[in-house]
């Protein structure tokens, strides 16, 4: 959630911001009305209680002296009608406004380019050679129809359209880079936790799922929880409402989990095949660290998904997303996407974001520094995707004949 008081106190540069990523000028200025409202009625109802002290005070007083009280009662009653009135006004007025900021997205970094969408997206650099084939290379879905590892139409059966069910090679495949990712990623320094795969408001609230995004999420019937669409959720509010020491910081975190999302927007995109599908599994990386750090910690997670794709000789790009294509409380993302030769394509294997405070003040994640508390940073990205990353070694390492190769560094896995 961004921060209201730089709203009051800094309206023009938050509207410029804001504009980048689309909002609507007539919403912020309505933002900035109802803002300036409240911290008028705040300070009344300030005003009136100091008024209040002083009358209870002097009433006192009168008591002592046997002075005639009734004028004062009546003032003093009349205050109190006042401000409960204003109270009540506060308190409707900060729903209000509380629910219009709830749809707000995070302040592009002033790094992130211009954009409207992906088109806008900046290539940094390309990583690795694409294979050559001297046959016409296949997508992921031909290959596993000559296998039969991937079967789509028993997912169906069990469920419902882009669920799959794999076997044999393909199964142990991903339990292979389960392992070979958390491994990786807990030698980098990241602290391995298993989450739970159900959340409830307050936590999906917290990394910014909630209230903007609930059509994309899978609600249990009767209950405050919903299934995870990333360990993002999870890991981040292990630590929702605490106040964390310093020293502690920053605070690396990984973890593998089934992901659930119901990609209500995303039709007709990518709904064939293992790229979107409304379970798969991820593993995550999430820290928590401090404003003067958090870019650093940015760079390791970016360099942590890139090693991880060269370890398996995967040609991939490094792509600067534009402030169109930013995810809603990112303040600055880099895309991993990989090539895929069956499909000759690029597609996103990975996407680190770093969110600034917006996550921590809507969790209400700080740390101490000194006597003050101050917001932490949040950051986020996938140290990979499970069934993405399949599909990759599928495509770039396959055969004529439908087999594909295991990458070197995954054979002790298997």
């Amino acid at each position: 959630m961004i921060d209201i008081k730089l709203l009051q106190k800094d309206f023009e540069f938050c509207k410029n911001s804001l504009q980048k990523r689309a909002v609507d000028e007539k919403l912020l200025a309505k933002l900035q009305k109802y803002s300036l409202q409240l911290k008028t009625k705040r300070q009344t109802v300030e005003d009136i209680q100091a008024t209040q002290n002083r009358l209870s005070s002097l009433f006192g007083e009168y008591k002592r002296e046997n002075k005639d009280t009734q004028e004062l009662t009546v003032k003093i009653n009349k205050l109190k009608k006042e401000k409960i009135a204003l109270e009540y006004e506060l308190k409707t007025g900060e729903e209000n406004l509380n629910n219009i900021l709830y749809e707000i997205p995070n302040f592009p970094d002033d790094i992130v380019p211009h954009g409207v969408d992906e088109n806008d997206n900046i290539v940094i650099e390309q990583i690795g050679s694409k294979p050559s084939f001297d046959f016409e290379p296949k997508a992921h879905w031909d290959i596993g129809n000559i296998t039969q590892e991937l079967d789509f139409v028993r997912g169906v059966k069990l469920s419902k359209s882009r669920f799959v069910a794999t076997t044999g090679t393909i199964a142990k495949l991903e339990r292979a880079l389960m392992n070979y990712f958390l491994d990786f990623n807990t030698d980098a320094g990241f602290k391995e936790w298993s989450v739970p795969l159900m959340a409830n408001k307050r936590a999906l609230f917290g990394t910014g799922q909630l209230p903007k995004f609930e059509d994309d999420l899978f609600k249990v019937e009767g209950e405050d929880l919903y299934l995870i669409p990333t360990a993002e959720v999870s890991l981040t509010n292990l630590f929702n409402d605490e106040i964390i020491s310093k020293d502690k910081l920053p605070m690396l975190l990984t973890s593998c989990t089934a992901c659930f999302r119901k990609e209500a927007g995303s039709a007709g995109l990518d709904t064939r095949g293992m790229i979107r599908l409304h379970q798969f599994n991820k593993v995550e990386m999430v820290a928590i660290t401090t404003q003067e750090t958090s870019d650093d910690i940015f760079d390791k997670m970016v360099k942590n998904s890139c090693d991880i794709l060269d370890s398996l000789k995967l040609p991939y790009q490094k792509v600067q997303l534009c402030c169109g294509d930013l995810g809603f409380s990112a303040s600055r993302t880099i895309d991993l996407e990989v090539w895929l030769p069956g499909q000759k394509r690029y597609t996103e294997i990975s996407s680190i974001s770093n969110t600034k405070d917006f996550q921590a003040r809507r969790a209400k994640i700080r740390y101490k520094d000194g006597k003050k508390n101050q917001l932490v940073h949040t950051l986020n990205g996938s140290a990979l995707p499970i069934g993405r990353t399949v599909v990759a070694i599928m495509e770039n390492y396959q055969n004529k004949d439908g087999t594909i190769n295991i990458p070197q560094v995954l054979q002790k896995y298997l």
